[in-house]
């Protein structure tokens, strides 16, 4: 067992004037399987680097590990997986590879196909097995369920509930609850470590910050309640200290006594007042905000938006999945299941047309899309995204002010929007995907993983404007909690 210490430590990117961290300081246990959340672009993935030495910054970071982070740089896709792995973890023998993927429930053929063939969820398993094979480093894990299957979450978590102490980025609500026993929490204003699992966290979090949203308005109370009574007092006091004059005979040392101690007690109310201000701004500075989104979906005048009749995607001349039959209709909000590589993301792209723009996409069977109807698809891919905020409003034909309010509602910061896009964070590229779909208006949306890399009160955001606006949806996610709140029907691919 041993600490791993940050004291005082500020950082800030270069030429830019906001600190991502400012005389930061926390203590964790290398023993702690530490799960570690905040808000995109709250610099998760920045403290994880300044972890590993990559940046430079004030303070201190105190450690007698050293850090390994995931995921894993793969020069040469094209290998076969065990040379893959040899190069992610030379040291490691064929049985500890093997051993690994029994913990992992990853079948030990893969070790001798292309590492390019295998699907995005097989590759991630295949490279956290070698990782974990690493002795006497410390693991930073960046994000892992990304493109991991319902399936493949359960035996990740799984797995990382066994071994002994790693700092974990996820968004996943339940597989941080499946292996984690702290949470490391970037707040808006603090860091906070605390024991228990995320839920736990989040109950607490939200506790606090009733309390202190109680507080606040009790406060405002007072202020408002000292406010009026310092005023009160005051225009008695000149009242009285004027009536020495002009009034005849008078006692005018009693008077001005009278008013004098009227002053002080007005004195003593405003010192309070301030006392009860300097109190209400030491509140509330980690609430989260969540502003409601807003979708005007387009509705079709056919029932039936689309058809497939044993439909298969192809790619040349081999099938993606086996054949699927079902129709999507109006108002339908239709989750796509399977395991990774089983097709989904295929059949995703058939009905957003994307055979007809000059694909190898093609497909077996009957697909049948209802005349004129618009689509909107958020990708999985956002390594496209390149270049100005503005530059891409304009190539997409959005309305520039409603797409920049979109993306302040989803948390997205004002300093972000100066940036190329290829400088954002993953969570605000896929915010800048999520964004442009809510400013299309269309009959059918496409979403594919929407959710990866996004924050957790993003994702409420997300799920609480389609069940409001209810959107007719074909979409691929691997978040539990997002399918059984939004899905109304359920279609297996294989």
């Amino acid at each position: 067992m041993s600490m791993i210490k940050i004291e005082n430590l500020t950082f800030s990117y270069p030429g830019s004037s906001e600190t991502v961290f400012e005389n930061c300081s926390f203590q964790i246990d290398t023993d702690w399987k530490l799960g570690f959340v905040g808000r995109n672009g709250r610099g998760k993935t920045t403290l994880l680097r300044l972890l590993q030495g990559k940046y430079t910054y004030t303070g201190s970071i105190i450690r007698s590990v050293s850090f390994d982070y995931f995921p894993c740089p793969v020069k040469d896709p094209g290998l076969p997986t065990r040379d893959v792995l040899a190069q992610v973890c030379p040291e490691a023998q064929d049985w500890q590879i093997l051993r690994e993927f029994s913990l992992m429930g990853t079948a030990e053929e893969i070790l001798w196909q292309p590492f390019e063939t295998l699907s995005g969820g097989e590759q991630t398993r295949a490279l956290l097995a070698a990782f974990f094979l690493h002795e006497g480093y410390f693991p930073l894990i960046d994000e892992p369920t990304n493109h991991l299957d319902k399936e493949a979450r359960a035996q990740v978590a799984a797995y990382l509930k066994k071994k002994k102490g790693f700092i974990l980025v996820s968004h996943d609500r339940a597989f941080l609850d499946g292996c984690v026993d702290h949470i490391l929490s970037l707040n808006r204003a603090t860091v906070e470590v605390q024991s228990g699992n995320f839920s736990s966290w989040m109950e607490n979090f939200e506790r606090q910050q009733a309390f202190e949203q109680a507080r606040n308005d009790r406060i405002r109370k007072d202020i408002r309640r000292l406010e009026e009574a310092a005023r009160r007092t005051s225009s008695w006091s000149d009242r009285t200290e004027a009536s020495k004059f002009g009034n005849g005979p008078v006692d005018r040392g009693f008077v001005g006594h009278k008013a004098a101690k009227m002053m002080k007690r007005s004195r003593v109310l405003e010192a309070r007042r301030e006392k009860a201000v300097q109190e209400k701004a030491g509140l509330l500075k980690n609430v989260e905000t969540a502003e409601s989104l807003k979708l005007f979906p387009l509705v079709h005048h056919s029932e039936t938006l689309a058809s497939l009749a044993q439909v298969s995607p192809c790619y040349g001349e081999t099938p993606v999945c086996s054949p699927v039959t079902f129709e999507v209709r109006r108002g339908e909000r239709i989750l796509l299941e399977g395991k990774n590589g089983s097709g989904k993301s295929s059949l995703l792209k058939l009905l957003a047309g994307k055979e007809n723009a000059g694909s190898a996409l093609t497909h077996t069977g009957t697909l049948t899309l209802a005349s004129g109807l618009i689509v909107s698809l958020v990708p999985q891919d956002t390594s496209f995204l390149r270049g100005s905020l503005n530059r891409f409003a304009a190539d997409q034909g959005l309305d520039e002010t409603l797409f920049f309010a979109v993306l302040r509602k989803l948390d997205f910061e004002r300093s972000a929007f100066t940036r190329n896009m290829e400088q954002c964070s993953a969570g605000q590229k896929k915010k800048i995907l999520i964004a442009r779909s809510l400013c299309q208006r269309a009959h059918l949306y496409l979403w594919d993983e929407p959710l990866n890399y996004i924050d957790i009160y993003s994702r409420t955001q997300v799920e609480q404007l389609i069940l409001e606006f209810a959107p007719t949806m074909v979409f691929v996610e691997h978040d539990q909690a997002f399918q059984e709140r939004i899905a109304t029907k359920k279609i297996a691919v294989s």
